[in-house]
């Protein structure tokens, strides 16, 4: 008997296009976008009538800055669904990258047609119509922007630039300061009504936002500069024009927009969007190195190592943002436990920044990291003989020289950087603990001690170095006092844990030590503190000790 022909079932297309989506989307949650943009390459393909696909395919462009094939996909998706709002704002902040002002302008009107409250149309429209130079609409859109959303902290800082611009800096005045009420401490507020404050000839008010700002931002060249400026008395009718003819030039730049909303979405930990926005803005300007660093930092975050890697690496050697890019590189090495490609990358950052404390400590502590212990020493022993009234650079090379078991040549380096500055609260308490620790010295270990505790009375560490004052006098009800409270400040440190069980040993509460011992023995990283705590574990529950001593 023959067979039946079995006819060929054809499979929907709705459902190929279903299975390549699922595809994407297990792509998107595994960070594996070169995959997901083929998934949804052929999801299209199967179904081209598909608005979704089509925007979530031009979404992976976006990322992937290829914009004028996310343009095309964006676009589809809209002549498909011409409702679509989450797509014209899609399409309008393409066209805005690609210099396309007047046609991002059009998308941006069409979405507050369907969406009269949509805060992102409202923010960036008003921009564009800024930087067009058409102020009324600029006022008229963000004024908008501002009774929808009485929170935007954004909307108000843009309506202020854009009164500004147009030289009506009563309202201007009046937008930053409803600004700051929502948000005291931003920087771009304060520095804008700054230089409001300059052109209206107010320096004194000017002087006081100026310094308010450095107290956040020491390092602000910016301000320091303009700070300078008007230290010098320039307060002249001449100075006052100049200041007004700065304010015109200020551009409510979509651009800057969107970095600070990039920014925004980093700070919230929305990782993917900030990418995109960020991502956006280096196509309008490639060149821009803080973007670059800022889209570098959120691949970092996402784990995007290779991708982060590549866009640190692109940020020039004469770029203000250098050497944090290095570091940054370091760290992701570091992460990844390759201290042998990340130490090249943080010695680059401090050969950038020589007089940098903290690069030049990270570059010891990779050494020591590394088993490089003389190398770390060597290093310190060349900046302390550089910088020889670093107290910074003198606790760092003390640190190295305790782990290298030379107590002697420790003591002196803590003393001198206690001599160059009695308020190092980190010295302080190094050598006290140190005097503690050996037995030594405990009055004048207990002086340093609470020294360094008047300039921080939470440091858990520091109490804790009381409470071993307290133990190595044989005081242990008073030791257990204070390193209970260590205890609880310190987060549950291995060696903070130790020092409490031991002092409940000597009060009898046995059955606490041995729970603590056990604890620390599960956080501690260092062999010889693992080999003590685990000879008092043994005492304790009745085997033979293996060793170790108190800590």
């Amino acid at each position: 008997m023959g067979s039946a022909q079995v006819e060929p079932i054809s499979v929907p297309p709705e459902a190929a296009a279903m299975g390549h989506f699922l595809a994407a989307e297990v792509a998107v949650n595994q960070s594996d976008y070169d995959t997901a943009t083929k998934e949804y390459q052929a999801a299209v393909a199967a179904d081209p009538s598909s608005p979704l696909l089509h925007q979530r395919l031009a979404a992976l462009y976006v990322r992937a800055n290829r914009l004028p094939e996310a343009l095309t996909e964006t676009q589809k998706a809209v002549d498909l669904d011409p409702d679509n709002v989450q797509a014209r704002v899609l399409l309008a902040g393409i066209l805005s990258a690609l210099g396309q002002d007047t046609e991002a302008m059009a998308q941006y009107e069409a979405v507050l047609q369907l969406d009269p409250k949509n805060q992102e149309a409202h923010l960036f429209l008003g921009a564009l119509y800024g930087k067009q130079g058409d102020y009324e609409r600029a006022v008229q859109t963000l004024t908008q922007l501002t009774e929808i959303s009485p929170h935007s902290v954004l909307g108000f800082y843009y309506l202020g630039r854009v009164h500004a611009a147009a030289h009506q800096f009563d309202e201007a005045e009046k937008a930053y300061n409803e600004a700051l009420q929502l948000s005291p401490q931003s920087e771009m507020v304060l520095l804008d009504l700054a230089l409001l404050y300059e052109a209206e000839d107010k320096p004194d008010k000017a002087i006081e936002i100026y310094q308010r700002l450095l107290t956040t931002d020491p390092q602000s060249a910016v301000v320091r500069k303009r700070l300078g400026s008007l230290y010098v008395g320039q307060r002249k009718l001449d100075e006052a024009l100049s200041q007004f003819k700065e304010l015109e030039k200020v551009e409510t730049d979509p651009q800057d927009t969107r970095v600070k909303i990039g920014l925004i979405y980093y700070e919230k930990g929305d990782y993917e969007r900030a990418a995109t926005e960020f991502t956006l803005v280096l196509a309008a300007e490639p060149k821009n190195d803080r973007v670059r660093y800022y889209l570098a930092s959120v691949y970092s975050e996402l784990k995007e190592n290779q991708r982060a890697i590549a866009d640190f690496s692109r940020i020039p050697t004469d770029s203000e943002y250098y050497a944090d890019a290095r570091v940054h590189i370091g760290y992701i090495y570091q992460r990844e436990g390759h201290l042998d490609l990340a130490i090249p990358e943080v010695k680059r950052a401090f050969e950038a920044k020589p007089d940098n404390a903290d690069l030049a400590g990270l570059l010891a502590s990779m050494y020591r990291d590394s088993g490089e212990l003389q190398k770390a020493i060597d290093l310190m022993q060349q900046l302390v003989t550089k910088n020889p009234d670093n107290d910074k650079y003198r606790f760092t090379l003390g640190a190295l020289y305790d782990e290298a078991k030379n107590k002697d040549a420790c003591i002196a380096e803590m003393k001198k950087a206690i001599e160059l500055n009695p308020q190092n609260a980190a010295a302080l308490n190094y050598l006290g603990y140190t005097y503690a620790d050996m037995g030594v010295h405990l009055d004048e270990a207990e002086d340093l001690i609470r020294r360094a505790i008047a300039l921080d009375p939470n440091d858990g560490f520091y109490i804790d170095s009381l409470g071993w004052v307290d133990y190595q006098r044989g005081n242990y009800p008073k030791a257990v006092e204070h390193l209970e409270r260590a205890l609880e400040l310190a987060g549950d440190d291995p060696t903070v844990a130790e020092h409490l069980a031991d002092a409940y040993r000597q009060t009898g509460k046995a059955q606490e030590a041995l729970g603590l011992y056990q604890d620390a023995l599960k956080r501690s990283k260092e062999k010889a503190q693992i080999e003590r705590l685990k000879g008092k574990i043994q005492v304790l529950e009745g085997a033979r000790p293996t060793g170790g001593k108190d800590s």
